[in-house]
C-alpha cells in the first residue's frame, strides 16, 4: 500500500490488536474444547503484557516526533513475539482454578468470559479499521 496510508493513525495499532485477538481466540477455543479432558490444563497469554508492549510502541512513535505516522515497532515479550506482519503467541498454563480429582484445572465460566471479552476486542478493532478504510475510500473518491 502507499506509504503513509497503511501506517498512519490507528491502523497499525488496530492491526496488531486484531492479530493478537485472532491468535488468542484459537487458544481459548482449544481450552473450551478440552474442558472435560482429564489432566488438561488450560493455557493463555497475558493480555496485560500485550497491552503494555503496544502502549510502549505507541509512546515510542509519539516520542519520535511522528505522532500519527511511521512504523509501529512493538517489542516482543516472553510469550508474545511480533514479526513485521504477524503475532505469534506462546501460551503458558493458567493454573488459577481449583484442581479437580481428574487432574483438570477448569472453569468453564471463566473460559467463556475470556472468549466473549476477546471477541468484543476483536470486533471493536475490526470496526475501527473499517471506519478508517471508509474514510480513506471517501478521500480517494473525493466525495462526501
Amino acid at each position: 500500500m502507499i506509504d503513509g496510508l497503511d501506517n498512519s493513525g490507528s491502523l497499525p495499532v488496530m492491526q496488531r490488536v486484531v492479530q493478537f485477538a485472532a491468535r488468542r481466540h484459537s487458544i481459548i477455543a482449544d481450552n473450551v474444547a478440552n474442558v472435560s479432558t482429564p489432566g488438561f490444563r488450560p493455557v493463555d497469554v497475558s493480555v496485560e503484557d500485550f497491552e503494555a508492549a503496544l502502549g510502549d510502541a505507541i509512546q515510542q512513535r509519539r516520542d519520535s516526533g511522528h505522532q500519527q505516522f511511521g512504523s509501529l515497532d512493538v517489542s516482543s515479550t516472553t510469550s508474545i513475539q511480533f514479526d513485521q506482519d504477524a503475532v505469534h503467541l506462546e501460551p503458558q498454563p493458567i493454573g488459577d482454578n481449583i484442581l479437580f480429582q481428574d487432574g483438570n484445572d477448569r472453569s468453564l465460566e471463566r473460559l467463556m468470559q475470556d472468549l466473549v471479552e476477546n471477541f468484543l476486542t476483536y470486533r471493536t478493532a475490526v470496526e475501527l479499521m473499517n471506519n478508517q478504510f471508509d474514510m480513506l475510500d471517501v478521500a480517494i473518491r473525493e466525495r462526501i
